[in-house]
């Protein structure tokens, strides 16, 4: 086909771009277009009106009203020029090949953005680091706009740690946890990601600005959309399965019961990742999504810090963690005859060997052998007629103390 162009080259990455101006990104009929003949010959049939499904057809029968596909691509790619942006399209070696996994994504909900989720034809990136690689140990952490300072503290706690520990932190770009989360790891002098519903060079919102501004000099800005592009409500759903699929896991902190954090971690859970989620007070309207989700799907992970998401995300073995426990003391080790003794030696005083044997309801033999050991630990010490604690040891006598 002469007009398929080779793939990466000059013809396809202009076509590529036309087509995300032409049709809004993850369409079924236009992916499986552009699978079959390549982008521009793609391009070409949707032009001519050779166009599958009549809502397809409408669509892209408004659009073309309102410019031409070819000119604005090419506009589009100069102005990415001249702002320092560029075009990355599958053939190039930064291509980000998890997202590729949204070509089998299938959700039984309806609902046209639940049904065009198939893999971006390319994207539009503002930074320096190389894309696939930025993404390759990558963790999503998204949550409610209006968060509570709860949800911003852990956020920009765990955003940091994971910045600390190589793992770039990806997010919306929104107010609340997903500013909480990029100024975490900015802090921790990590790489983090904004994933946009609109050009890179207009992000969405714009009180914002100056944190969009310093993740494109220490991380990257990244969307599907051309730049120009409007932030319509219906793209941050779009948006959100390229968040989902991108990642090594994807972290809630705080969400309403119908959210798009939410959303994303029902694109997260149906492509098998790791769905964490950070569990609130049950008395939080900002809590309710995050429990429902633990509620309802039992591949759902509780986690509360850094180091529970690196267990889930990271390779077998890399990061194993001691379970949380309390403060050692010197008779945790003790074996359970001589934790006896120990409890039966009173708080105050002493008491003989035979008092001691008769409170733990031991022979006196076993406890005679026992009481050197204490005595040995430094646990008890011997008196004039018998045994008493050591000074400043007092052992806890509930076993919740």
């Amino acid at each position: 086909m002469s007009g398929r162009g080779e793939p990466g080259g000059p013809a396809d990455r202009a076509a590529r771009a036309a087509l995300t101006w032409l049709a809004e990104p993850g369409d079924r009929a236009v992916w499986t277009l552009v699978q079959q003949s390549g982008a521009p010959d793609a391009l070409e049939r949707l032009l001519s009106g050779d166009i599958p499904g009549t809502r397809l057809r409408a669509a892209i029968s408004a659009r073309l009203r309102s410019g031409d596909p070819r000119r604005l691509a090419e506009i589009a790619l100069r102005r990415a020029d001249r702002l320092g942006a560029r075009l990355v399209v599958p053939a190039d070696d930064e291509w980000p090949t998890r997202v590729d996994e949204l070509a089998t994504l299938e959700l039984d909900t309806g609902g046209r953005v639940n049904q065009d989720t198939r893999p971006p034809l390319c994207f539009w990136v503002r930074g320096g680091p190389p894309l696939g690689e930025t993404l390759e140990r990558s963790v999503a952490i998204v949550g409610a706009r209006a968060a509570t300072a709860y949800g911003t503290h852990v956020t920009g706690e765990m955003a940091y740690s994971l910045a600390r520990q190589g793992w770039t932190v990806v997010s919306g770009g929104a107010f609340g946890i997903d500013a909480a989360a990029h100024r975490g790891a900015l802090a921790g002098d990590g790489l983090t990601s904004a994933v946009l519903a609109c050009g890179v060079d207009r992000p969405y919102p714009a009180g914002n600005s100056a944190l969009f501004e310093q993740i494109a000099e220490q991380g990257l800005l990244v969307s599907e959309w051309p730049i120009g592009a409007e932030p319509f409500r219906h793209r941050f759903l779009i948006r959100n399965r390229v968040i989902a699929a991108a990642t090594a896991g994807t972290v809630v902190v705080e969400a309403a019961a119908r959210s798009g954090a939410a959303q994303t971690m029902s694109r997260v859970l149906a492509l098998g990742r790791p769905a964490m989620v950070v569990p609130g007070p049950v008395t939080s309207a900002m809590s309710v999504g995050c429990h429902e989700i633990l509620r309802t799907h039992p591949y759902a992970r509780v986690v509360t810090c850094a180091t529970d998401v690196l267990e889930e995300v990271g390779r077998i073995g890399e990061y194993l963690a001691d379970p949380p426990r309390g403060p050692e003391r010197r008779h945790d080790s003790l074996d359970e005859e001589s934790a006896l003794i120990l409890e039966s030696v009173p708080a105050r005083g002493s008491a003989t060997p035979e008092e001691l044997a008769a409170g733990a309801r031991l022979s006196l033999r076993t406890v005679l052998g026992r009481l050197s050991l204490l005595e040995m630990a430094g646990l008890v010490v011997r008196t004039g007629d018998g045994f008493a604690l050591s000074p400043g040891r007092r052992p806890a006598r509930h076993s919740d103390e």
